[in-house]
């Protein structure tokens, strides 16, 4: 339950006001709870004629705060026996039941009142939650990602926080209300017998240790059901991912087994969850009827036994109303319980990725307007675990010059230009831009001066012209078009029924793989960054595609300082500059004939390349 406290210390005080209201009408309703029951006790007293004693009125001035009750109480009596002398107890019985109906009414419009408030606190601290979450997930570092599976993440992203709705937010309203009303009832229950309360306040700690013995458990099932169907999501997301692989290979029967085995094992897990929750209810109403039944008996003792005036049949019938009053809100309690060490274990997995600590970050970084000079990588060494992916790096990126990498695959080129945005951080050496350490630089003024185009056009399920103007504020359709003509897009964007307002589907679903990479082309010259970052933008692709989404990368590379990773060594010839990497170093530097004349590894990528 702590860590629910801390919950609510981090959400609940933007809603404040909504939570002092629910707290207010909970109170009142509480209140009119106990006029209502209060108002039994003459009326029975009516109808079976207990009270035969005669009263006088009583003066409030200057009465003792301890006694003022006595003397209200008899002011009461004195009143409705009066009334009865006058008007008949069938007049009497009437305005008593009318007042009945009032004080009933007023209890439920003030405890409606109080659950409508509590909407406002449960749909705002969910939205917050889920803001936070997106958020968090958008800044963290690529690096997370690798070491955690997608699937897990949209889970805890969706599962995850449909469960606090369900479990801990649609209990708030009980952790409220109850121990407020508890509290209330309790201290009446003082009022009319002390000795009677003190029995009841041994026995409910008592019923609720048997209770809370049953929900132990439920916290670790939870989190192990939330992982499991982490997992079940993965493997739905892997399997939609590669269902070609899958049909390839005829793995259709060693996919589905896995899946079955997994959801079986959740399907378990559930049945145990479930079953420990749904014990919670019956066995709360058992042990509040044992608790019911001993009251009576003892109570009832205390009547047969006592000649006191305080504890009547009447005021005991009043205190057994009330007390019963308790057990509901225990049960909803003890149930509220439950459902928050169900919750919580939702909770600790969403908060694995609110707590997780982004090791980019930057505090007071330097903002920086633009690019002057070079980037300088000096003794570059990189690692993701234990192998060592890049060792000592040292290359100058001139402002205006292209510089190209290439290498076989697994040498480190696309590792090496992700350093430069920072997507990772080296382990050893540095990386300056102008001079400045790139760790020294605010994270979103660094990434401003790159545009990047890969090998896998990264699009989303929108327009072509939010697409385009993806990252670029207030981009207007001219500068659109002007950069779709410039990445030749504009003529198959045109042709398109909606023109620049068509959607292109999920990952630009319905584009061919030239028409998508000429679409992030375009994005690419729109954002017209002073460095641009090339990764194998053309590999993919067929031979006119090439051609075209070539000629486009060319216009894209005029006046800009380009690093550009080539797989086809045809489209870097006219590189200031070609890097060989070969194991994580780079092992030749020099123009394309130099290299070609140096005899060594990329003479012989380029001998491997020719048909």
């Amino acid at each position: 339950m702590k860590r629910f406290f801390i919950l609510l210390k981090r959400f609940i005080p933007p809603y404040k006001k909504y939570v002092g209201l629910n707290v207010l009408f909970n109170l009142l309703s509480t209140i009119f709870s106990l006029f209502s029951f209060a108002l039994i006790i003459p009326i029975l007293e009516i109808l079976f004629n207990t009270k035969a004693v005669v009263y006088e009125l009583q003066s409030t001035h200057n009465v003792p705060m301890s006694e003022l009750f006595d003397v209200l109480k008899n002011n009461l009596y004195y009143y409705t026996t009066d009334l009865i002398d006058k008007s008949g107890a069938l007049t009497v019985l009437i305005i008593l039941s009318s007042f009945l109906i009032l004080m009933t009414f007023l209890k439920v419009a003030t405890a409606y009142l109080g659950s409508f408030f509590m909407v406002s606190i449960r749909t705002g601290v969910l939205r917050d939650l889920r803001n936070m979450i997106f958020a968090k997930i958008v800044h963290l570092p690529i690096g997370f990602f690798n070491e955690e599976r997608k699937g897990d993440i949209m889970s805890r992203m969706t599962l995850d926080v449909n469960e606090v709705e369900a479990s801990i937010m649609s209990s708030l309203d009980m952790l409220f209300k109850n121990p407020l009303m508890i509290l209330t009832y309790i201290i009446v229950m003082f009022t009319i017998s002390w000795e009677l309360t003190l029995f009841v306040m041994v026995l409910l700690p008592i019923s609720g240790y048997f209770i809370g013995q049953v929900g132990k458990s439920l916290k670790r099932k939870s989190l192990e059901g939330s992982i499991l169907t982490g997992e079940l999501t993965s493997q739905i997301e892997e399997t939609l991912g590669g269902l070609r692989i899958i049909k390839a290979f005829n793995a259709e029967k060693k996919i589905i087994s896995r899946f079955v085995a997994l959801n079986n094992r959740l399907r378990g897990t559930l049945n145990k969850i479930q079953g420990r929750y749904l014990l919670a209810h019956p066995m709360s109403e058992f042990m509040g009827t044992v608790v019911i039944a001993t009251v009576l008996c003892y109570g009832g003792n205390l009547i047969l036994t006592s000649n006191s005036e305080a504890l009547t049949a009447s005021v005991f019938i009043y205190y057994i109303l009330i007390f019963y009053s308790i057990i509901n809100p225990v049960k909803e309690l003890s149930k509220a319980a439950y459902s928050v060490q169900k919750g919580m274990a939702s909770l600790e997995r969403i908060d694995k990725i609110l707590h997780t600590q982004n090791s980019l970050h930057t505090v007071n970084g330097k903002e920086i307007s633009g690019f002057n000079h070079s980037i300088e990588f000096k003794n570059v060494s990189f690692k993701y675990q234990n192998a060592w992916v890049l060792r000592n790096i040292n290359l100058t990126i001139e402002k205006g010059k292209t510089i190209a990498l290439v290498g076989q695959s697994g040498s480190g080129k696309s590792t090496l230009v992700d350093l430069i945005p920072r997507f990772w951080d080296v382990v050893e050496g540095e990386i300056r831009i102008d001079g400045v350490n790139i760790k020294e630089i605010n994270l979103h003024s660094l990434r401003d001066l790159m545009g990047n185009v890969n090998q896998e056009a990264i699009l989303f399920n929108d327009t072509f012209y939010n697409n385009i103007a993806f990252g670029v504020e207030n981009a207007t359709m001219d500068e659109v078009i002007a950069a779709a003509k410039i990445a030749n897009a504009h003529d198959f964007i045109s042709a398109t029924e909606q023109g620049y307002d068509s959607n292109i589907g999920d990952r630009g679903s319905k584009l061919s793989g030239g028409q998508r990479q000429r679409i992030s082309i375009a994005r690419a010259i729109l954002k017209n960054p002073p460095i641009l970052i090339l990764d194998e933008a053309t590999s993919a692709l067929d031979t006119e595609s090439e051609k075209l989404v070539q000629e486009a990368i060319e216009k894209l590379m005029k006046n800009r300082t380009s690093v550009v990773i080539a797989h086809r060594l045809s489209t870097i010839k006219n590189a200031d500059e070609i890097c060989v990497l070969l194991d994580g170093k780079i092992v030749e530097r020099g123009t394309h004939e130099a290299l070609l004349q140096e005899n060594g590894v990329y003479k012989k990528l380029q001998e491997t390349q020719i048909v």
